[in-house]
């Protein structure tokens, strides 16, 4: 497959879209987006309505097309690091490995090197020119204290192919996780829009202002009388979408730094539980596999990782009980 193959998106507006403003819908359609890096693509005029640029307020109309240009990527500033990785499956196109709960996956803030990037521009230095700056190779991400399986691109057109996937909604994934309280219906769906909290803009609520379609089917596989394990499914890729989505059903994830306010309904744990719960540092959340098409062959894969040790061992002492 050629790297030079383009990585532009084109859209052509329905009628549940018309009439919304050209940044809104962009931000819609392309998960991986902000707000503000869609309208800085339309600024700088790598957005086309009908082929002509525009701005962020236009409102659209039926039929319009709409056609997104990413800009080759600046060279990475980005100083590799020897750091472990478990790779599950590798080649020329695509990295598939399992993250460790403890490793952020890119540079951020107050974060600046010993990231799962770092490492991999020293596994893999061809990448540091593809996809997103800062970010080389990155094509979704997995949260600073959720572990599991998770996939990088090596060239741009591996790049291009996969995003395309998670954009139409071909890639599965499913994840397990530990939540408090004992869940009343075995499967279920959450359908909830989700957005930047307006109180903590470092946190996301279905509060806010601005929300955007965010769906998780879930399905309990085992549950004790204060912690149930649950099989989770995101139909969307939102910002923290299963952590809020469960804290917001009353059922927020064990260990959750952020999200969890649950260690007060530890009082019916067992001591052995108990003191499991009491050293988590992370969220027992976990990317258990991932299905997607290689963006080569076309060949359907799908790779998974077992549970963290920390998860089967709080698995093992409930079941004790």
């Amino acid at each position: 497959m050629s790297d030079s193959i383009s990585s532009d998106l084109i859209f052509e507006v329905d009628e549940t879209n018309r009439g919304k403003r050209l940044d809104r819908f962009l931000s819609e359609k392309v998960s991986e987006l902000s707000r503000s890096q869609v309208q800085q693509l339309i600024k700088t005029g790598n957005v086309q309505v009908n082929h002509k640029s525009s701005k962020s307020s236009h409102l659209l109309s039926l039929s319009d097309n709409i056609q997104i240009h990413f800009p080759l990527p600046t060279p990475s500033k980005l100083i590799p690091e020897k750091l472990p990785l478990e790779i599950l499956y590798e080649d020329d196109e695509v990295l598939v490995l399992n993250k460790t709960a403890e490793m952020v996956v890119h540079p951020g803030a107050g974060v600046k090197e010993g990231t799962l990037v770092h490492a991999l521009l020293h596994h893999a230095p061809q990448i540091a020119n593809v996809g997103g700056a800062g970010r080389p190779g990155i094509v979704h991400r997995l949260d600073k204290g959720t572990s599991g399986v998770m996939m990088v691109a090596k060239t741009p057109g591996a790049y291009q192919k996969l995003v395309a996937q998670f954009q139409s909604r071909e890639v599965t994934k499913v994840y397990l996780a530990f939540v408090w309280g004992n869940m009343r219906d075995l499967r279920g769906v959450i359908n909830m829009p989700l957005g930047r909290s307006a109180r903590d803009r470092k946190k996301i609520s279905s509060k806010s202002r601005r929300t955007r379609e965010a769906v998780t089917s879930y399905h309990v596989l085992k549950k004790w009388k204060e912690i149930s394990l649950l099989k989770l499914e995101p139909k969307t890729g939102r910002t923290h979408q299963l952590r809020v989505h469960l804290t917001e059903i009353g059922h927020p994830i064990v260990g959750d730094p952020v999200y969890g306010r649950g260690l007060r309904r530890a009082k019916f744990l067992t001591p052995s539980v108990s003191e499991l719960v009491e050293k988590l540092h992370y969220q027992l959340l976990h990317s258990a596999c991932l299905s997607f098409f290689h963006p080569q062959s076309g060949e359907l894969l799908t790779f998974e990782a077992p549970m963290r040790e920390e998860m089967k061992q709080l698995e093992k002492s409930l079941e004790k009980k």
